[in-house]
């Protein structure tokens, strides 16, 4: 064999090796993960992979592993998308997670803190119009925000009246089986109006309306930036807690990109829920930290590494 036919040969040889290796990596990326939580993704999170349709993103994340989902513009939605996501996640056996029924995260003026039956009527509408929508994607948890806080009124009384509020909201979910689960947002870098901001506090409003219907969502995001002392602070609030939300901080991406230890959190609500007989959905309410298919693939990863926990008994 002469000089030509040697080198020839041996780059056939090492892009066939090549080609090899690319197989494993693309075979190894596509694995579908056995994962010990429901952690659910959203649109747009996976897109750049599995395209823009919402059916199709769904069943991208359900070939991965993924067995919930969450998407907070579900009642925004037009019916024939609200329909694809419901007739596509019961198809694929997936799990709904929350959507936004009540509440701007953005608001400057009172809602639930000071009593005007006008606003509280317009409030109460929204909680009947959730009802059906989280039927037809047998959604359970419905997020509310109790909106800003008065400058004029003192805490405890905005207190009282959120607690009013609640109530009857809770009256007209109750029946359905329906819960609606509040979140405490962050002062400091997101939502510098909202009233309500710590875990505490949300324990201890719904201790106060004392209904099935009415527990805390404890992003774990927001509640780092607010009080820090995760672990502890999930343990006292327990009781009340619904659901969760993940999104690392600083910067509200992926776990592993910021300075949560995600893997432990991530572990005591495993051992804890299945030592109670509980099933906790945890939605990845962040971006990307990188664009494209290698950003959805880091994502992935993210969870696969924070889920690489040791399982008690």
């Amino acid at each position: 064999m002469n000089r030509r036919s040697l080198l020839a040969s041996a780059t056939g040889i090492a892009a066939a090796g090549a080609a090899i290796q690319s197989s494993k990596a693309q075979e190894e990326a596509a694995t579908k993960h056995d994962f010990k939580l429901k952690y659910a993704p959203h649109f747009g999170m996976f897109s750049a992979i599995a395209g823009q349709s919402l059916s199709d993103q769904l069943k991208f994340a359900h070939d991965r592993g993924f067995t919930a989902w969450e998407d907070n513009r579900y009642l925004k939605r037009t019916p024939e998308e609200q329909k694809e996501i419901a007739d596509t996640m019961t198809e694929l056996g997936m799990s709904m997670g929350v959507f936004v029924l009540s509440g701007n995260a953005g608001a400057t003026e009172p809602t639930f803190t000071v009593k005007n039956e006008d606003v509280w009527n317009g409030v109460l509408e929204e909680i009947k119009a959730g009802i059906e929508p989280a039927k037809q994607c047998n959604a359970k948890w419905l997020t509310v925000v109790p909106g800003a806080y008065d400058l004029k009124l003192d805490w405890n009384y905005q207190t009282a009246n959120c607690i009013e509020l609640l109530k009857r909201c809770s009256d007209i979910l109750e029946p359905h089986g329906l819960v609606m689960v509040l979140e405490p947002l962050n002062q400091h870098a997101n939502h510098p109006t909202m009233f309500l901001r710590e875990s505490p506090q949300s324990f201890q409003i719904c201790q106060a309306v004392g209904s099935p219907a009415c527990k805390t969502l404890f992003d774990i995001y927001h509640q780092q930036i607010t009080e820090g002392n995760l672990i502890p602070n999930i343990e006292k609030c327990w009781d009340e807690i619904g659901y969760f939300q993940a999104g690392d901080n600083p910067g509200r991406k992926e776990p592993g990109t910021g300075e949560i230890n995600y893997r432990n959190v991530f572990k005591y609500i495993h051992d804890r829920s299945k030592k109670e007989g509980q099933d906790f959905i945890i939605g990845m309410e962040h971006g990307n930290s990188m664009k494209g298919a290698e950003g959805a693939e880091a994502v992935i990863q993210a969870y696969v590494d924070a889920d690489n926990f040791s399982v008690e008994g």
